[in-house]
Formats: structure tokens, C-alpha cells, sequence
């Protein structure tokens, strides 16, 4: 494993509020029997890098004959998803004709581009068994001249991901390159992703390659410069600093993301990413339209009896 070696464990030196740039602390959501801790976007920060949403997942347990998650059909433009789980399973289906179970580890980025349809959903056997699910999804703001791309899906299995392991840290390489790594999937803009499990003590330098890095806290608590670091918090970092984290006593499990800044801004409706109003209205018009034979908008093919209408606002 390369970490960097002109990275000191020891920095950064001085305090925390010179090297942590915003500290997030994620919105909680009940969506119908599980709930979602969402820190992308805020009012303190639209994006980190191209990643402009962030959503905790879970953990929530689904006895056995529960409903589960049944999220209907609905569409995307302008971006692309990254559905990561942690524990459990969950079924994807979208208007290419995909149909990929969704298993802890593996990385599942879906490119709206101009237009994409998808339905998550905990069916079949996996309702019958119950089970307990748990993850992440991230949404990635394209740049402006791949908003109006095709369509796209890919499922990288975990055991194509690389595992970089060296002193108490384990990590998962989800997407880009970091720590001298890269993984396997072609991405629109500079970025990265992983997934870091840090034994008690341990400590991780972020990567310096990148302009803009966070970390989301998913367990056990982290310090930086001497100030600490709790579950459910996403610490953004100031560009050019380097930076070490160092886990607390019962260790850490972390997502560090970030990568280049965009060009501009990005508005947000609904499901919709676009670098102008426009684009947002002109895919509102479409969905509500409903003609799924010779719109923009097809339903997934395997899940086409019903979908979620747009919102009136």
C-alpha cells in the first residue's frame, strides 16, 4: 500500500479550525419505515468535488414478510448515482433494462445523463428472509457538457476494487485514484471515493492529490489537530492542507470523498441536476408529460406498472 510518504502522520499542525473548512451535521429523514441522514447538500456546502449529494442509509432491520423499500420508479438527469451498501441487498432496475442486485462492497454508478429511470426496491427473497441493510448513496454532478449524454449503468463487483492495507487501516477504493491507487471504472471528472476502516489509534492521511476532500464519520469517532469527531459528522477540509486522521479508541469506519471543484454551481430539483434552470424545467415538462413510449423518459422495463409523480412544487 502506498501512502504517501511525504505525508507526516503527525500533521497537520495547529488548530482544528485552520484545517477543517465546515463540519456538517447531516438532516435526518423518515421515508416510510427507515431513515436516511442526508449531509449533501447544505446550507454550509452544496458539493465536495463533483459529489453534491450524500445520503446515510440505515441501519435498518426488515423482519421477515416486511415490506421493505419499494422506491418506485422515478427519473434523474444531469448526474450520476453511486448506490454503496454496507450490509444487505437491493434490487435495480432502470429504463436501459438493467436488473443488478446491489451486494455490500460492490460500486453501482448509474449516468442519467440526459435522462434515466430507476427503481430501488427490497423484493423476492430477500423480503420473504428479512434482512438488515445499510449503506451509502452519493450523487456526482456531471460537467456541463455530459449533462445531455446517454444513459448509462455499471456494477464493478468488490473483488475488483482495489484493498490497500497498511498500519490498523483498511481501504476499499470505490471510485478515482488516491494513495497511489485506482480503481477500474471510467469517470467524467476528477474524483474519488472510499471506504476506511481504521483500528483503534490508527491514523489515515487524506489523500493531496485532489482539491477538495471531505470525510463522512460512519462509526466510531475521529480527531483532527486534537479536536474530536463523532459518528454522523462530515468534515470538509481546506484545499492544500495536509491532513492526518487519527481513530479514537474503539476505531473508525469512514467515507472520504472529494476531487476537483465544478465550473459553477449546480440547481437541485426533485431528482434533477442541471447547470441551468432550464435543463430543469425542460425534464419537469417530460416527466409530467408521461408519454413513456416516445418521450425523453421510458419506465424500467421489468418495473413499469407504476412510477412516482413530480412534485407539485
Amino acid at each position: 500500500m502506498s501512502w504517501n510518504p511525504a505525508l507526516d502522520p503527525e500533521i497537520p499542525i495547529g488548530d482544528a479550525v485552520d484545517a477543517i473548512e465546515t463540519v456538517i451535521a447531516p438532516r435526518a429523514r423518515d421515508l416510510g419505515g427507515f431513515e436516511v441522514r442526508r449531509a449533501l447538500p447544505s446550507a454550509k456546502r452544496q458539493m465536495v468535488g463533483p459529489f453534491i449529494f450524500f445520503d446515510q442509509i440505515g441501519p435498518v432491520e426488515f423482519l421477515s414478510g416486511q415490506r421493505g423499500i419499494d422506491i418506485r420508479p422515478h427519473p434523474h438527469i444531469g448526474l450520476a448515482t453511486v448506490t454503496y451498501l454496507l450490509q444487505g441487498r437491493l434490487h435495480h432496475r432502470d429504463s436501459l433494462g438493467t436488473d443488478q442486485w446491489i451486494t455490500p462492497g460492490a460500486v453501482n454508478w448509474m449516468n442519467a445523463g440526459y435522462g434515466i429511470t430507476h427503481s430501488e426496491r427490497t423484493d423476492g427473497d430477500v423480503r420473504e428472509r428479512g434482512q438488515l441493510l445499510s449503506g451509502i448513496q452519493t450523487w456526482v454532478a456531471l460537467p456541463e457538457e455530459m449533462e445531455e449524454g446517454a444513459a448509462g449503468f455499471e456494477h464493478v463487483g468488490a473483488e475488483a476494487l482495489p484493498e490497500l492495507e497498511a498500519e490498523g487501516k483498511s481501504v476499499r477504493l470505490v471510485l478515482g485514484d488516491a494513495w497511489g491507487a485506482r480503481a477500474p471504472l471510467d469517470l467524467p471528472s476528477e474524483m474519488f471515493y472510499a471506504d476506511a476502516k481504521l483500528d483503534p489509534g490508527a491514523q489515515l492521511p487524506l489523500p493531496d492529490n485532489h482539491e477538495d476532500r471531505g470525510v463522512y464519520v460512519l462509526q466510531g469517532e475521529i480527531s483532527v489537530a486534537g479536536e474530536t469527531y463523532e459518528a454522523g459528522r462530515m468534515l470538509v477540509f481546506r484545499p492544500g492542507d495536509r491532513i492526518s486522521l487519527k481513530a479514537g479508541g474503539q476505531g473508525a469506519r469512514l467515507m472520504v470523498l472529494g476531487g476537483a471543484t465544478m465550473s459553477g454551481p449546480r440547481y437541485i430539483w426533485w431528482n434533477f441536476v442541471a447547470s441551468s434552470r432550464e435543463k430543469i424545467e425542460a425534464a419537469k415538462e417530460a416527466w409530467r408529460a408521461g408519454d413513456w413510449a416516445h418521450g425523453r423518459f421510458r419506465l424500467p422495463p421489468a418495473d413499469d406498472a407504476e412510477f412516482i409523480p413530480a412534485p407539485e412544487r
